[in-house]
């Protein structure tokens, strides 16, 4: 998680007589996370989370008591919820949890997602739910817990060595005290208006239903990289017409390059039915359509190793082909800014994933790079985190070299699974859209990528693997930096002896 400066809502005294608050490290609409360390543990890393809702009057400090002591026993019960330790009042009277401190990513910030590991992070996040909404058992009787804020926002993914990415469930009871004690203070409505299902923007009483319609918007956008609506506004009016009046738009239609199995399709277009009762009815059933889903995947598959690595490159080539002749329809990320960038993009088609690079030119420089060469190089290092360098480069006697480089963090589990692409495809798209509005894409070209460079990707990717979790990208960003400063002389070098070789 990035640090930002610290700003606690306490002084500078120990929590609880416990915990040292370090640094402000989220911020969001239920409260402010914070870095703290608990000193009854020698130092154990915690994030803490305060609320904005205060707890004076003796009504919202039972209900905060209560969610709080359910949301942690659920905790103990699901490896995709995150663990919760404690909870109390701060002496200015915020309501706090204490809960595990995960170093990984926020789902927000890996969308869109490709099929493979959408299905995985999703079957996850099923269990966590299924988890909840079973219910706990206090005081002989079962509560059964509704999230009521289910977003990617909400979502942390972290690595692990036996699942590849494992998926951690936030704020559960959190957001449900935080509505009842609102309705108590009648200070308005909590929850975050794009997932939103229509019987909580009625002030209906809430089941698993609701969870599950906020489920299906956050699969869509998982998928797409947008959400189901577009509303005129962000206004609470805005959003209350969509969900409950307008019918969702079409994956294809957001996303022509999203090719994903009409089962799944289906499955996301029924969880966003307006009436609970159309919805599937619980956690299982969803997790049971995923599961046909992915063995229909597997059995398409081809077994030989060799023989998939040369369907694999055969399929490359022939969807560049196509993307070529339909390269128009591809659309630039409304979470990208319209600037000169360069990043990298799965593009996931009917007959497989294709790794590429997306980035944004001047429409003249496109027309006049339309004939260069598009050559590539990569870099790793291990320590003190695992990072690669990808650097591709534009290439002509004519013009001045246009140097790509691109930073991929190996513990992001979409990085991984990009890199993991690479090494079974000969070639990689580039994809070029104009800065000028529309912002259209105007030109495709293709790198090849040697086995060489194949062979090296494949052991990183091993090596990442088998590395224990790290928190220091930046500093291993930094040393990739100073390598390419020093190896673009070498490059450019050879490129121009290949060029007069040629001539």
């Amino acid at each position: 998680m990035k640090k930002k400066s610290f700003a606690s809502p306490e002084n500078r005294d120990l929590l609880a007589n416990r915990y040292e608050l370090k640094q402000l490290i989220g911020k969001g609409g239920m409260g402010e996370v914070f870095l703290a360390h608990d000193v009854l543990l020698g130092g154990t890393p915690v994030a803490i989370k305060f609320l904005t809702q205060t707890v004076a009057n003796p009504k919202v400090q039972a209900r905060f008591n209560r969610e709080a002591l359910l949301s942690a026993a659920l905790s103990q019960k699901s490896i995709h919820i995150v663990r919760a330790y404690d909870y109390g009042v701060s002496k200015s009277g915020k309501a706090y949890y204490v809960m595990e401190y995960l170093s990984g990513k926020s789902l927000k910030d890996l969308i869109p997602i490709p099929v493979p590991i959408f299905l995985t992070l999703v079957r996850q996040i099923c269990l966590g739910l299924q988890c909840a909404h079973q219910g706990i058992s206090m005081d002989e009787k079962i509560y059964h817990l509704v999230h009521r804020d289910i977003k990617p926002a909400n979502i942390i993914v972290i690595p692990d060595p036996i699942l590849g990415q494992l998926v951690k469930i936030l704020d559960f009871g959190i957001a449900k005290f935080l509505n009842s004690s609102a309705a108590l203070n009648t200070k308005g409505f909590h929850g975050t208006l794009p997932y939103c299902s229509p019987e909580q923007l009625d002030g209906a009483e809430l089941d698993n239903r609701s969870d599950i319609y906020s489920l299906g918007v956050m699969m869509f956008e998982m998928l797409t990289g947008q959400k189901p609506w577009q509303p005129e506004t962000e206004y609470f009016g805005a959003w209350y017409k969509v969900h409950l009046f307008e019918k969702p738009r079409a994956i294809a239609d957001v996303n022509p390059y999203v090719q994903i199995p009409q089962q799944l399709n289906d499955l996301i277009m029924n969880c966003l039915q307006k009436k609970p009762n159309q919805r599937p009815q619980n956690m299982g059933e969803i997790l049971s359509v995923l599961a046909e889903i992915e063995q229909s995947i597997q059995k398409t598959k081809t077994t030989n190793p060799e023989t998939k690595t040369l369907v694999d490159n055969a399929v490359a080539s022939d969807n560049l082909a196509k993307m070529n002749n339909k390269y128009e329809k591809f659309i630039w990320p409304e979470n990208k800014p319209i600037q000169e960038i360069v990043f990298p993009q799965l593009i996931d088609t009917a007959s497989g994933s294709i790794v590429s690079l997306w980035l944004m030119l001047p429409e003249q420089e496109i027309k006049n790079r339309s004939q260069t060469k598009a050559y590539n190089q990569f870099v790793f290092v291990t320590s003190p985190h695992p990072m690669l360098l990808w650097l591709t480069v534009l290439y002509s006697r004519q013009l001045e070299p246009k140097w790509l480089p691109c930073y991929l963090d190996m513990q992001n589990p979409q990085n991984l699974q990009m890199v993991s692409t690479l090494t079974t495809t000969q070639s990689y798209p580039l994809v070029f859209f104009t800065i000028e509005s529309p912002h259209k894409c105007a030109n495709i070209l293709r790198s090849s990528i040697s086995p060489a460079q194949q062979q090296n990707l494949k052991t990183w990717v091993q090596q990442t693997q088998q590395l224990p979790s790290s928190s220091q990208p930046q500093v291993s960003k930094k040393l990739l930096k100073q390598k390419y400063k020093q190896i673009q002389s070498q490059i450019l070098e050879r490129l121009n002896s290949q060029a007069r070789a040629i001539v």
